[in-house]
């Protein structure tokens, strides 16, 4: 947590600074980004390099200079970093809040609290509610209406937690919980299970028959910020990441029905229950049993203190040993957690036909890569190496952006086949893997692309994207993606919908149409598996394979670190029920390449 704790800081100083200096601050500020994405997702603790190598050792960490070293030793030695409280007593805005707002940037934040003293959120919203905004010279009625849809959009998901930035202290509760003494097995359950791309709350299942002392060793852990509730077998706390964590200790009779019961959706859940009913028996989490009158106790098993204390369950179950003998004996198929949204996988589990969905850890190749000749943070060989040799894929593909995205430093026409180049000469010195020459070509307000196609052609791979322009009307965006799909220069739509999770929901598209566009002209969809994207949206993954769409499942890695992403992907496809023959990168390299247009 002293990671993501470091991160923050670093992210809040980048933000004052572009807030108080303006454009003349943005190189400085983006150094600041830069050096927060990268401690976030380190794989070591900061303080650890720290007490290893000292400040030497922080200068070794990618894109972490003097001056930011500094203010990282600052933090780790006295807990404070002065810089950055001097700033916050300049300019005492609430950077977390306001940062969060979509189209709401550092400029507009700077006129915002000189015009009208706005510090946070609620003075946003009750100026723009007020009617105040619009009077300010280069704002509109119209400006301060999206002002209000944003605040709403924003608000609206901030009781939910993005995966990606949970899920490192998920896993390191996980990790502690193991090693505890009585713990025979730890799992997470939940939406987390289920790979949702926002969650509400963290629940573990423990198996012990020790409970007492897993739930002392549980609300003793450094990550526990206060107990909110405590049963004989489960225990409820609020984390220092200001998120909810549930653990629930069971016996081996009944680690499978609780591992179903609380991975759930409640949709899912339910039909389960309705379907036991039907047979005659009752399913809560410690097991599936016959629900004849005389059992009395099954039925009210939730609250049995003796079904908590690591006894053997009592006579009249029938399952709960595991999801497969639940599932089984409600005559079932078993269903990935992916899967479990009631959205018609019962009807296929009871007819057997649950779809082998593509695995974890089956993709050979990540086809949307950046390096530093953009906004990457580490050249080209570099991450080739690191895609090899840390996460064990087979191939890259280098998609740089393009000329008319200049605010991340998009190549033209000479420097992309001067990359291209570059690429050959350094597939020449690698063994076992190959890098692909390509770009995140930019897609135009028409539709065009900024890049002519006698250039692209020239490239291995070529993805389009929309980074502009997203308050066009549903039909000319639509239009706009359909006419790239339609060049046959492109090989792939990149994060197809725009959205940012918990910041925007994306431009209007009719994804139906870009479905068939895709279907008709051969271009794949991508599912961009950054965890601030995971677009596209698990519905659409699903609209795609029934149309026979081939996907790709990309990182959008800018660091090495960036590549660990792909596990959202693959996660995100599953949500959308994709097969490993769905997936392109699935496929080895030669077999890739004949597959694009």
């Amino acid at each position: 947590m002293q990671n993501l704790a470091l991160a923050k800081i670093l992210r809040d100083i980048g933000f004052l600074t572009e807030v108080e200096d303006g454009d003349n601050a943005a190189f400085k500020a983006r150094a600041y980004y830069r050096a927060a994405d990268i401690i976030a997702n380190l794989n070591r603790k900061v303080d650890d390099i720290y007490r290893e190598k000292g400040l030497q050792g922080l200068l070794e960490i990618p894109t972490v200079g003097k001056a930011i070293a500094l203010k990282v030793q600052e933090y780790i030695t006295t807990g404070r970093v002065a810089h950055l409280e001097e700033m916050k007593a300049r300019t005492p805005i609430n950077t977390e809040e306001l940062s969060g707002i979509e189209g709401i940037g550092p400029r507009t934040i700077k006129i915002l609290y000189d015009r009208l003293g706005i510090k946070n959120l609620d003075d946003l919203y009750n100026a723009a509610a007020q009617k105040k905004i619009r009077t300010i010279p280069g704002f509109s009625e119209k400006k301060e209406q999206d002002i209000l849809k944003r605040i709403d959009f924003f608000r609206k998901g901030k009781g939910r937690r993005i995966l990606g930035e949970i899920y490192p202290l998920v896993k390191q509760i996980e990790s502690r919980l193991s090693r505890a003494d009585g713990v025979k097995k730890v799992a997470v359950a939940g939406s987390i299970r289920r790979m949702r791309e926002t969650i509400g709350d963290i629940d573990y299942i423990v198996l012990s028959d020790r409970p007492e002392e897993v739930m002392d060793f549980f609300v003793r852990m450094p990550e526990v910020a206060e107990v909110l509730g405590r049963g004989p077998a489960k225990v409820f706390v609020k984390l220092n990441a200001g998120i909810d964590a549930d653990l629930l200790v069971v016996p081996n009779e009944s680690f499978g029905s609780a591992m179903q019961y609380f991975t759930g959706s409640k949709e899912h859940s339910v039909e389960l229950r309705r379907i036991a009913i039907s047979k005659g028996l009752r399913l809560n989490e410690w097991g599936l049993f016959k629900s004849d009158k005389e059992d009395r106790t099954a039925e009210g098993a939730s609250d049995s203190s003796e079904l908590t204390s690591g006894k053997k369950v009592m006579a009249g179950q029938v399952a709960g040993n595991s999801e497969e003998e639940i599932y089984s004996a409600l005559g079932l198929q078993w269903i990935p957690p992916e899967m479990r949204e009631n959205r018609g996988e019962i009807e296929l589990a009871r007819a057997g036909q649950i779809p082998k969905l593509v695995e974890y850890g089956s993709l050979k190749g990540d086809l949307q890569v950046h390096s530093d000749s953009t906004d990457g943070t580490m050249p080209i060989e570099d991450m080739a190496h690191a895609a090899k040799e840390k996460f064990g894929l087979d191939y890259i593909a280098i998609t740089d952006h393009t000329k008319s995205l200049t605010i991340a430093g998009g190549l033209d026409e000479k420097e992309l086949l001067d990359q291209a180049h570059r690429i050959a000469e350094i597939n020449d010195r690698l063994e076992g893997f190959r890098i692909l020459s390509g770009a995140e070509v930019n897609i135009m307000k028409d539709g065009s692309l900024d890049i002519p196609d006698n250039v692209l052609d020239k490239l291995d791979i070529v993805g389009a994207a929309i980074h502009s322009h997203f308050s066009q009307p549903v039909e000319v965006q639509t239009e706009r993606l359909v006419r790239a799909a339609q060049n046959p220069s492109v090989d792939i739509i990149f994060h197809p919908t725009g959205r940012l999770l918990n910041k925007r929901d994306g431009y209007p598209v009719d994804i139906a149409r870009l479905v068939e566009a895709a279907k008709d002209t051969g271009t794949a969809l991508e599912i961009d598996a950054h965890y601030d994207r995971l677009d596209l949206r698990d519905d659409h993954v699903r609209m795609a394979v029934q149309h026979g769409v081939k996907l790709v499942i990309d990182s959008d890695a800018h660091h090495p670190v960036h590549f660990a992403f792909l596990m959202f992907g693959l996660g995100q496809a599953r949500r959308g029920w994709a097969r490993e023959s769905d997936v392109l990168n699935t496929m080895p390299f030669d077999r890739l390449k004949r597959s694009l247009k």
